[in-house]
Parts: C-alpha cells; structure tokens; sequence
C-alpha cells in the first residue's frame, strides 16, 4: 500500500552529477584554488554543501573559505547547470511523475541540496509544481542517511512510513529509509551502482525509471483496491 512516494533529487531524477564537477570546477577556479579531481568531486554528490566543500579543500564547515567556495559554488550552479536542466532530466521523469501525480500519490523531495537550490533546478526542469514537498540540507539539522529529512517529509504530510516508498541512487538513501519505517527503490542508473546498493538492502532495484513508475503504480494500485 503505497499514498507518498518521497525521490532524491541527484542521481535519481536529474543527472546532476556532470554538472556538479563542472560547477565546482568553476568554483574553485574563480578562489584561485587548484582544480579538484573530477572523482572526488562526483563522491561528494548528495552531501550537504559545506560538508563537500570541507571534504575538498580539506577545511572545517567553518572555515571561511568554505563559505566562500559555497558562495561561488552557487553563483555557477544558476549559469552552469539550471540552463541545462530540462536537458539532465533522465528518460521517462517528467512523464512518469505527472503520471503518478495523477495516479492520487503524494510527490515529496528528499534531497542534500540546499531547499532555494532544489527548488530552482526543480523549476527549471519544469517539475516543481508536482512535488507537495521538498526538504533539503538546510533545514534539517542532521542530513541524510541519518532519518531525519524522511521523518519530516512523513510529518509534513501526515503519512505513516508503511505507506511511503522512497526512491533514491545511493546507499545512503536508503539506509534513510529503512531508519524511518519506509520501502525502497534504488536505481541503478545513478552514483552507486548494483551491488553497492544491494549490499544498502533496498525493497526492489529498477534499471529505469519506467520500472520506478510500474513499481510505485502497482503498490498504489494494491492500496487502492476494496479489502476483502
């Protein structure tokens, strides 16, 4: 029985990850600083900003040059990436969302980006008006893989998690899930791929997000049907 169906954003919906290291690139080269390795930038995707940061240039959260680099980061995000956007949608995402929407499932955001930011790539994908909610970084105080983002999503819509699905590309997603009572799907087209997100113990595993929308349509089909 499926009412909420909650989605990371990178990796999952939008293929986000190319354009971070570009926009990270950016960022670091308008400090002076040296460029980062494109793979340690891509392990970064997923984690609040000035964690990444941190990670990067090797600096606490409070560093100043970390609040500066966010500041860039930011700044290259809305000319590097939102352009893009419909572009970096993975095949089926706007057509399978609106599908579920209309299906009578709530829609719900769950993601490591900053809430202003989600909400702008959202919007220049053209899907923002599908989500009921979207929780990013900033406004939990403990990120994802720890529960805290999904049992908000739960709250704000006064769902129980037996009924929630979330849909997500690494393993921290859906250790997220697990700790909140919720099933999963985890894509593999994504950051993680098979076997790592095996090992995180998702409910199913879809190759495409085709088979996301036919999972989700078949758990809201079951919890549609009269009991007997």
């Amino acid at each position: 029985m499926t009412d909420v169906a909650v989605f990371d954003l990178d990796g999952t919906l939008i293929d986000t990850p190319r354009g971070i290291v570009d926009t990270f690139t950016a960022a670091f080269a308008t400090m002076a600083w040296d460029r980062p390795d494109p793979r340690e930038v891509r392990a970064t995707v997923g984690l609040p900003p000035a964690r990444a940061f941190g990670r990067l240039m090797g600096a606490g959260p409070e560093d100043e040059r970390v609040a500066e680099g966010m500041r860039q980061y930011r700044r290259h995000f809305r000319i590097i990436v939102l352009p893009r956007a419909p572009d970096l949608l993975f095949p089926g995402v706007a057509a399978g969302l609106a599908a579920l929407r209309a299906q009578g499932l709530a829609l719900a955001l769950a993601t490591g980006t900053l809430r202003e930011d989600a909400d702008a790539l959202l919007t220049a994908a053209g899907l923002r008006d599908l989500f009921d909610v979207v929780v990013g970084a900033d406004q939990v105080t403990h990120p994802t893989p720890h529960p805290q983002t999904g049992l908000t999503i739960l709250r704000s819509l006064g769902a129980a998690p037996e009924r929630a699905v979330l849909v997500g590309d690494t393993a921290g997603d859906l250790v997220m899930a697990r700790a909140c009572g919720m099933r999963s799907i985890a894509v593999t087209y994504g950051l993680h791929g098979a076997p790592q997100l095996r090992a995180a113990r998702p409910t199913w595993l879809a190759d495409s997000f085709e088979e996301v929308v036919a999972r989700l349509t078949a758990c809201r089909a079951r919890s549609a049907a009269p009991a007997r």
